[in-house]
This record gives C-alpha cells, sequence and structure tokens, in this order.
C-alpha cells in the first residue's frame, strides 16, 4: 500500500504556485487554481474583464464582486481534504482514511483507497446500486447481499461517462447563462439610458415652459405699463384744455356779476352785446374740446385647475413589455409643444 505522501501533486497542488492548494476557485473551464494566485495573476484586470484561463487559455469573465466571487473547487478541495487527513491519521496511528495512487486506474485519475466506518480494518471495495454507497465485504454480506453491486473500480468505469455527460452538459449551459447574464446587463443599460433622457425631456420641457411664461408675463406687464403712459399723456393733455375752459368761464361769470351789481346803465349797455357774444362762444366751445377716453383694461385666467399637469409640460408613457424580469419597461416622453412656437400677444 502506497504512503498517504504519495498522493499525486497534479490534483493537490496549484498549477500557478506548485503549492498545496489555499481555498482552490473553478472558473468555468473547471480548472482550478488558488484564490491568492489568481488574484497575483489576474491584479492588473477589474471586474467584468475578460480574460484567459492560465492552463487552456479560454476566456471567461471576472465577476462583478472580484475572483472571490468564483465557484469554490470542491473538488480538489475534497481531495486537498483527504491528503491531509491521511498525514494527520498516519501521526496519530488512528486512520480512518487513507489515500494511494491506484497504478491501474484508467487515465491516470488518482483512486481514492477508503477504509470502511463500520469495520475499521477493511477497505472499502464495492459499491452498491441501489443504495448509492460504499461498503467492505462485511457490509456487503450484512446489508446489501441481494442488491445490485460492484466493485469499486468497475463502477467508477460504469458511472464515469454519466458524470462526464452531466460535466459537459453543464460546461455547455454556462456559456448560455452567461450569454443571458451579458444581454440583462446590456437590457439594464439601455433602460437606464432612456430613464435619464427622460429625465433630460422632462426637466429640460419644464423649463421651457417656466421661460416661457416668464416671457410672456414680462410681455403683459410691459404692454400694461406702455398703455397706462400713453393713457396718462392723454390724461393731462385733456386736464389742461379744460382747466383754461374752467378759468375763461369763471372769469365771465365774475365780470358779469360785477358788471350787474356794481355797474352804471351805461356800462351795461355798452358791454351788453360783447359780453353776449362771449357767452356763447364759450358755450359753443363747451363739449367740443379733447375726450379723455382710457382703453379697457381686462384680464382672463387661463382654466389651469382644469389641466392635467401632463397637458403643460407633455405626456410621460411607461409601458411594461413583459413580466419577465429580463424585460425592462418601454419610456417614452411627447412634449406638449411638438415645435415650440414663439409665445405672442397682440394687442388692439
Amino acid at each position: 500500500m502506497a504512503s498517504a505522501s504519495s498522493v499525486s501533486t497534479d490534483w493537490t497542488t496549484c498549477p500557478i504556485c506548485m503549492e498545496v492548494f489555499t481555498n482552490p476557485k473553478a472558473l468555468p473551464c473547471i480548472h482550478g487554481f488558488c484564490l491568492r494566485c489568481l488574484q497575483r495573476y489576474y491584479e492588473h484586470n477589474l471586474p467584468g474583464d475578460w480574460v484567459p484561463c492560465p492552463l487552456c487559455k479560454k476566456l471567461f469573465r471576472i465577476p462583478r464582486n472580484g475572483l472571490a466571487g468564483l465557484q469554490h473547487h470542491f473538488f480538489i478541495q475534497h481531495l486537498v481534504d483527504a491528503r491531509n487527513a491521511a498525514r494527520r491519521s498516519t501521526d496519530a496511528q488512528n486512520c480512518e482514511m487513507s489515500l494511494e495512487v491506484n497504478e491501474a486506474s484508467t487515465k491516470g485519475v488518482p483512486a481514492a483507497v477508503m477504509y470502511c466506518d463500520i469495520h475499521k480494518d477493511n477497505q472499502l471495495e464495492l459499491y452498491c446500486y441501489d443504495c448509492n454507497e460504499n461498503g467492505c465485504v462485511l457490509c456487503f454480506e450484512d446489508k446489501h447481499r441481494n442488491h445490485k453491486s460492484d466493485t469499486i473500480l468497475e463502477a467508477t468505469g460504469t458511472l464515469r461517462p454519466r458524470i462526464e455527460k452531466d460535466a459537459e452538459e453543464i460546461l455547455s449551459s454556462i456559456g448560455d447563462v452567461q450569454l443571458h447574464f451579458e444581454m440583462t446587463e446590456c437590457k439594464a443599460s439601455i433602460f437606464t439610458r432612456k430613464v435619464e433622457y427622460a429625465k433630460e425631456k422632462v426637466i429640460g420641457e419644464g423649463e421651457w415652459i417656466k421661460r416661457s411664461v416668464d416671457v410672456y408675463v414680462g410681455d403683459c406687464l410691459d404692454e400694461l405699463e406702455s398703455v397706462k403712459s400713453e393713457s396718462d399723456k392723454q390724461l393731462e393733455i385733456v386736464q389742461e384744455q379744460l382747466q383754461l375752459e374752467l378759468v375763461a368761464m369763471e372769469s365771465f361769470h365774475a365780470y358779469s356779476r360785477e358788471l350787474l351789481d356794481k355797474g352804471r346803465p351805461c356800462d351795461v349797455t355798452r358791454a351788453a352785446k360783447e359780453l353776449h357774444k362771449r357767452a356763447v362762444e364759450l358755450l359753443d366751445n363747451y363739449g367740443t374740446s379733447l375726450q379723455y377716453s382710457p382703453p379697457d383694461v381686462n384680464f382672463t385666467s387661463a382654466d389651469t385647475p382644469k389641466l392635467k399637469s401632463g397637458q403643460l409640460i407633455g405626456e410621460l408613457t411607461i409601458t411594461n413589455s413583459g413580466n419577465s424580469p429580463g424585460k425592462p419597461l418601454k419610456l417614452r416622453f411627447s412634449p406638449a409643444y411638438a415645435n415650440r412656437p414663439n409665445i405672442y400677444i397682440s394687442y388692439r
């Protein structure tokens, strides 16, 4: 029987550091390496980068959380644990498991020679297909006598093709899963860009509406100030004219009363004709002077409370393209003013 140290180092040592595996990680191509060795090997690469396997050069993508996110290589870990357990059991003289290289094993794959947990001095030699477990000769005489069984070596040859087929199918599916993962990331990226574009459109349309309203309000206020200024000038002219007429009438009335109250009869007869002529002139001119006619000013409020918010800047449409998590929402924003016409006002 070979000692525990004779276990093939090809299966328990890392191909990079050539030492016993420490925290072995499995690449998609099934090759295994120490995590620290991978971290040194790809120290200049980042998560998401495509890198080649150090052995077969098949490309794989570094996980988002780094190389530590790779699948733990349980097969290699089992071999390393078995190797270490065999060494410890040899030193303690209470071996429950030892390993040896099976020179007759096919394709150079190391065979594990294990001892029965119940009959500790007997090697595990037989495999029961019905119970799916290994056992020694005594175990099979006791529990598996009428079961379908075979030697472990022959059972290995029978079960190996199925395991290899399963491994190949899983390996081919890894590419499909990776492609699906990448397509999902691509869809998420496109969806994020659409959301950002819709945000920019909404903000832009809102800012344009606010600027347009400010311009319209400013134009209205300027026009009102202009109309008021013109009206004030007209008012000043009319008031000045009316003031002159008022002074003339008051002067005529005062002179006429003084003449009638204090004048001599001859003074009255001498001035009567001119006074009447002046009175007729004042009365004829009254009402023919400039009239103050200010314009009618009115402002009708828009019925904004009845308007929906979407009618002010546009309409945001969100459509679910499917129930699958891989199918994002479809976004569309339609501005309320497709041509963005210039706002203008007219006055009469």
